[in-house]
């Protein structure tokens, strides 16, 4: 995220561990947005039926929206912030995308298995194979589905 000179990307459930792990993202992500960096940031509808069967599955019935929740908590803050474009989205996530410029973490999920246990490829655009282009097809095709934050929760901007 820090080497992000175009565009950052984030199509996931809650990727908690962004903010916990990183108390300064979001004066981070609001710094490269100024500067020009595309932002776009999809999380998962804690009320959807998606996050809460993904929860089931894990074992983490209740635990896996509140995580979204808390997400969303950290990440309301760039509401509104010239160049972020914060969303919602309902979809069944087979795979979460932290895309970079032409660098990408693709957190492949299974079945029973905690999301932070799952494996994790990282990819970067060789321009060279299909691989790269998949996984950003389909994080395009969630995006679109996504819808923006401030309207499915009133948040100003």
């Amino acid at each position: 995220m820090l080497g992000a000179r175009d565009r950052i990307d984030v199509f996931t459930y809650a990727g908690l561990f962004l903010a916990e792990d990183n108390p300064d993202v979001i004066e981070l992500i609001r710094h490269k947005a100024a500067n020009g960096v595309s932002v776009r940031i999809a999380l998962g509808d804690p009320n959807s039926n998606e996050v809460r069967r993904r929860g089931e599955e894990e074992g983490m019935a209740e635990e896996i929206p509140m995580r979204v929740s808390m997400s969303l908590h950290y990440f309301r803050a760039l509401a509104g912030a010239d160049g972020v474009d914060l969303r919602l989205h309902r979809t069944t996530l087979y795979n979460s995308f932290y895309r970079f410029d032409d660098e990408m973490l693709v957190n492949q999920h299974a079945l029973g298995v905690y999301g932070y246990q799952a494996p994790i490829l990282h990819l970067r655009d060789s321009g060279q194979g299909d691989l790269f282009s998949t996984y950003c097809r389909s994080l395009e095709q969630g995006w679109q589905q996504a819808y923006a934050l401030r309207d499915a929760l009133g948040v100003a901007g």
